[in-house]
């Protein structure tokens, strides 16, 4: 039987912005919805650490971690300005249209954690495909035990979701611990890179009972994997995503072929275990 138009997995569904968010210097979140009701109802049963990809109608397409949880109940996304694509939805206001495909990936087994205390470190925007993770544990509390976010950016000013930051700050159940390699006027908190908040006496886990989720630029990653290795952190309880420019999502393409792993649809969450057998060099 062929395919009908609805069975296309290249065929971005129709959604429409609802409104923006300034986060930081180039970086915005979009609100939006699909144009289908039906689209957004499948949509919503996404996982988190699953990404999707983006069409920006006569420009391009390109991949979006989703940062909400599909506990929330809303859909969004949050990208930073770097190409002819991401600068048209930069340029989007509220009510145009766009198209969008997916979820795709395979996402944090959060099932897998359960019991588990939960250690987020990230690095300015490496806190987005990470904050679907947090709400979605924030939303079972009751089947994790610590939840820790150690988060870094370079200045106060560079901090993702800083209205997040402030209620999670409040939540009894969630402990925050913030540091900039820059203080400010106005500063309070830690200065220093994120991976020295490992020496505070308060942030300390039971390594067998923790995994740990990484999220950051390249240079933070290395030093955090080193410092959670030392601290007696197996490979495999230490997870993160990959990233790689995906283009087709489904594993057709083979654009984002690592050895013999396909990014979009072997990750691109992968335990550090599985990097260093792919041979990533990150």
């Amino acid at each position: 039987m062929n395919p009908g138009l609805s069975d296309n997995l290249y065929l971005p569904r129709p959604a429409i912005l609802e409104r923006v968010t300034d986060e930081i210097d180039e970086v915005r979140t979009f609100h939006w919805r699909f144009e289908d009701p039906a689209d957004g109802e499948a949509f919503r049963k996404f996982r988190p650490g699953q990404f999707a990809q983006v069409s920006m109608y006569g420009v391009g397409e390109f991949p979006a971690s989703l940062p909400p949880s599909p506990t929330e109940g809303e859909t969004f996304f949050t990208v930073r300005r770097v190409g002819a694509c991401t600068a048209a939805l930069h340029g989007m206001r509220a009510g145009d249209r766009f198209g969008v495909r997916g979820p795709y990936g395979n996402g944090f087994p959060m099932e897998s954690y359960e019991g588990r205390n939960l250690l987020f470190v990230a690095g300015g925007i490496g806190l987005i495909p990470l904050r679907s993770c947090i709400r979605y544990a924030m939303a079972r509390r009751e089947r994790y035990g610590r939840i820790l976010i150690l988060l870094g950016a370079r200045s106060p000013r560079e901090l993702m979701y800083r209205s997040d930051l402030e209620a999670w700050g409040r939540d009894a159940g969630v402990e925050c611990h913030l540091t900039v390699d820059r203080a400010t006027e106005g500063w309070g908190g830690h200065v220093g890179v994120v991976g020295g908040l490992f020496r505070r006496e308060e942030v300390r886990l039971p390594v067998a009972d923790t995994v740990a989720f990484v999220c950051g630029p390249p240079v933070m990653f290395r030093f955090v994997i080193r410092d959670l290795l030392a601290l007696g952190f197996s490979g495999e309880a230490i997870v993160s995503t990959l990233e790689r420019y995906m283009k087709c999502g489904v594993g057709k393409c083979g654009h984002c072929c690592i050895g013999v792993a396909y990014v979009c649809v072997d990750g691109p969450v992968f335990s550090y275990a599985q990097i260093q057998r792919l041979g990533e060099d990150i």
